[in-house]
């Protein structure tokens, strides 16, 4: 089986965030760049249990700059077998979609994964773009995953329980919690990322239809307020006129 894991790079959560240009770009001076966890430990992992219990290839892609080789290096570790790098700035969801979409396109991959959502970003839509520029079906925010030929069997957990599909290959999948658990690149592995194949490939006209006007960060978080258990006249005042939820 052809597998291809979508991957995306995002910023350590200790990072300290800011922005600049008037605050229309993320600063990315001294920001420490990671896999984007979701793609990571769901989308990849599971990706390399079914190539060991089934045979296949593992392919990760991305799109971006040179400066995200490191990063694709480190899930390389992990266990793929290549990499693909789409050698363009990943300008919005669509952009990023369309890229990998006509890459895949061109070399017939039977499965493709991605983490559910961008911990940065929270867009959770590059995997329905590319099932839709493909014509493939797709599942979202999949829990489980079972192989069974060319048919998949996997589960969603939906408002007040658990929803179970069937569909055949080809297929976009995105991976959300339960898909699979956490690895930690071995030694052996982080030798061996160093030689995997990377392969760098040019961007396809694409238009961006999206531009970001501006970020700001959210407030910041007030001092607690202590209340004594018994006094509950100022617990009630205060979530009636501070909190306003009641």
């Amino acid at each position: 089986m052809k597998i291809l894991v979508c991957i995306s790079k995002s910023p350590d959560t200790t990072s300290k965030i800011a922005f600049t240009d008037g605050n229309t770009k993320f600063d990315e001076n001294g920001v420490q760049y990671i896999v984007n966890p979701y793609d990571e430990w769901y989308a990849l992992v599971r990706a390399l249990e079914i190539k060991e219990t089934s045979g296949g290839n593992v392919t990760i892609i991305t799109v971006g700059t040179a400066a995200d080789d490191a990063v694709i290096r480190k899930a390389l570790a992990i266990g793929a077998d290549d990499a693909v790098r789409i050698d363009a700035e990943a300008t919005d969801a669509y952009f990023a979609a369309a890229q990998i979409a006509a890459y895949a396109k061109a070399n017939n991959f039977d499965l493709i994964l991605t983490g559910k959502e961008t911990i940065n970003y929270n867009g959770s839509q590059v995997a329905g773009m590319i099932a839709e520029d493909l014509d493939l079906p797709f599942v979202s925010l999949a829990t489980k995953l079972d192989v069974n030929g060319s048919t998949l069997r996997l589960e969603q957990e939906i408002v007040g329980g658990l929803q179970i599909v069937e569909a055949n290959l080809p297929l976009v999948v995105s991976c959300a919690k339960g898909m699979a658990e956490q690895r930690i690149p071995n030694m052996r592995g982080i030798m061996a990322a160093r030689t995997k194949p990377l392969q760098i490939v040019p961007a396809i006209a694409v238009d961006a239809f999206t531009v970001y006007e501006s970020y700001t960060l959210p407030d910041a978080k007030k001092a607690c307020t202590m209340i004594d258990p018994n006094n509950m006249d100022e617990l009630v005042n205060l979530l009636h006129t501070e909190a306003k939820v009641i």
